[in-house]
């Protein structure tokens, strides 16, 4: 049986997450993109460990880190306070990551990953929690729709000469 834990991220885990968020994103995206340096330059924009570190700062953001029999495999992040133009709502919290390397997804961490963000946004009086899912990500859509989230938009991402459509899910904490 695997030992798994999952506990609320500090500053300390900011070169965990960094590299976990590099590699995950990698495993999850990463064919996506014709031009490598697209793929690299995303990384250090947005995964360096400075950047992180200070996201983990902000009063804003919780992250949870994940590890099975010690080794760090996954992270999420819950923004709180998080509007979306897709809900007619203040108390909104918007789940931002949520990754698990892939050998590591049959063990069903990405729900327990799930369930620490629910808990906190209906813990911070959030009526809805929404996010971001890639729209040809069918296993996360399926993940989040067996999870009680429902199509409510779409949206674009570009980065670099990539153009990426997104669905926007909720879910209803009330």
């Amino acid at each position: 049986m695997n030992d798994l834990l999952i506990r609320q991220a500090n500053v300390k885990d900011a070169k965990l997450i960094a590299l976990l968020a590099r590699v995950t994103f990698s495993e999850t995206f990463g064919h996506y993109f014709r031009d490598r340096n697209d793929l690299l330059n995303y990384f250090n924009q947005t995964f360096s460990v400075e950047k992180i570190s200070n996201s983990i700062k902000n009063s804003n953001n919780v992250f949870w880190i994940a590890f099975a029999n010690e080794l760090p495999v996954g992270y999420s992040k819950l923004k709180i306070n998080s509007p979306s133009k897709f809900i007619n709502s203040n108390k909104t919290a918007q789940l931002q990551k949520l990754y698990v390397l892939k050998d590591f997804l049959s063990m069903k961490i990405g729900l327990e990953l799930q369930s620490q963000l629910v808990d906190k946004a209906k813990k911070n009086e959030s009526e809805y929690i929404w996010l971001s899912v890639l729209q040809s990500n069918t296993r996360a859509i399926s993940f989040y729709k067996k999870n009680g989230f429902t199509e409510i938009g779409n949206h674009d991402f570009q980065i670099g000469k990539e153009l990426f459509e997104f669905i926007v899910m909720h879910k209803n904490l009330c």
